[in-house]
């Protein structure tokens, strides 16, 4: 039908996975694991997907990017999550960042950051969150006042992703309206290595590469052009940002899923205990990783259609899909990732198979970015009308 909107992925997209999955099982999950175990990043990959263009693909082609969406970047994040090498700062410097600077940046803010975000020179992380602002950013304290033609920005912030191999931070504060006395969200580019902005990592449960910190920003000054955009629509700046954010946490747990059912048939198919029977003949354990498997490709096919209505210009479509798309795709990361332990037994918890590691990543996926409880909070308001409770 002409006009009709569909779900089947341009040839482009197709061919690009195919690209990024062949490129990542040259790293694969021991590359990653090992690069966790050693505290370190995943340079090598990182490096290598900027060089060959994966990183920046959403990013303008005036600025180095491949000029598409963020369908694309999901699509490449995905298939790196498959391969075992999911990165958190693929959700942050090229989606967030990488978005919020190509749609409000002014021409001098792209020209200095968004060539490094798309060939990988350049790592930028976001903070928004705060010690005790949580999920509600109308609390966030972190405030920036005027000082002649500088910036002086004070504030905490906590669980921030990636400080460590980051260039600058892109940081969520607020700002006093000089003409009625309102705080307003703004968004402001701080370098690391600004004087007053120190970071001091939190240790995690966690086996991965992408470390988290707290941030501590005592009387940072910054030059008048470190603010981004307008102040007058920094929610709507901020949203611009969020959007793309759940879309890529979405790929990046249904890539996770992909990866440990993939592991789980594979494994189903060979291992036999009664007779010569391989144990993915009985339906104890047949069906439940069908299911998963169904729910894994419903989850895909909202992530797409979010991403299709983001990068269409729809913004207000595309939150309500991006937060039942992150939803799905928690759900069925952690439902994945139990069933291929459940499926290997004792084997699901050996470090060879790494499925063990696999389930607290998986179980943060229904933490962050957003948990599933502010996701229902958000269909119940927004989608059925229901009245808010908080």
């Amino acid at each position: 039908m002409t006009g009709a909107m569909t779900f089947t992925e341009p040839t482009e997209r197709t061919e690009l996975r195919a690209a990024v999955s062949a490129f990542a099982s040259e790293y694969g999950q021991e590359y990653y694991r090992a690069r966790a175990k050693e505290g370190a990043y995943l340079t090598d990959l990182w490096k290598a997907a900027g060089e060959l263009g994966y990183l920046g693909v959403n990013i303008p082609e005036e600025y180095g990017g491949g000029g598409g969406g963020i369908g694309d970047l999901a699509a490449v994040l995905e298939e790196l999550s498959a391969a075992g090498c999911p990165t958190l700062m693929m959700v942050v410097s090229p989606a967030i960042c990488g978005t919020v600077l190509s749609r409000f940046g002014t021409p001098e803010q792209r020209q200095r950051w968004l060539p490094g975000l798309a060939d990988a020179s350049t790592i930028m992380a976001f903070a928004i969150t705060e010690p005790d602002a949580g999920s509600n950013a109308h609390r966030l304290t972190t405030t920036a006042r005027r000082d002649g033609d500088e910036w002086v920005l004070n504030g905490r912030k906590t669980f921030i992703s990636g400080v460590d191999v980051a260039d600058a931070v892109l940081v969520v504060g607020r700002i006093e309206d000089e003409r009625t006395g309102r705080l307003s969200a703004a968004l402001f580019v701080v370098p690391t290595d600004t004087p007053g902005f120190e970071k001091q990592q939190i240790e995690m449960d966690l086996l991965s590469p992408d470390h988290q910190f707290q941030l501590f920003m005592d009387d940072v000054r910054l030059p008048a052009d470190a603010l981004v955009g307008d102040p007058d629509a920094g929610l709507l700046q901020l949203f611009a940002g969020l959007n793309p954010e759940r879309i890529m946490a979405a790929s990046m747990s249904t890539g996770i899923a992909r990866n440990a059912l993939a592991r789980a048939v594979d494994y189903a198919k060979e291992r036999t205990v009664w007779r010569d029977t391989p144990i993915g003949a009985h339906q104890g354990l047949s069906h439940p990783l069908a299911q998963v498997k169904i729910e894994l490709e419903q989850a895909r096919i909202m992530t797409q259609f979010a991403a299709l209505r983001y990068d269409s210009g729809d913004d207000a479509g595309a939150g309500e899909a991006a937060n039942m798309a992150k939803y799905a795709a928690a759900e069925v990361c952690v439902r994945t990732v139990d069933q291929a332990v459940q499926t290997l037994g004792g084997n699901g918890l050996a470090s060879e198979y790494g499925l063990g590691a696999a389930l607290t990543s998986a179980r943060l996926s229904r933490i962050a970015p957003v948990s599933r409880e502010m996701i229902l909070n958000y269909v119940a308001q927004q989608s059925l009308g229901l009245p808010k409770s908080y």
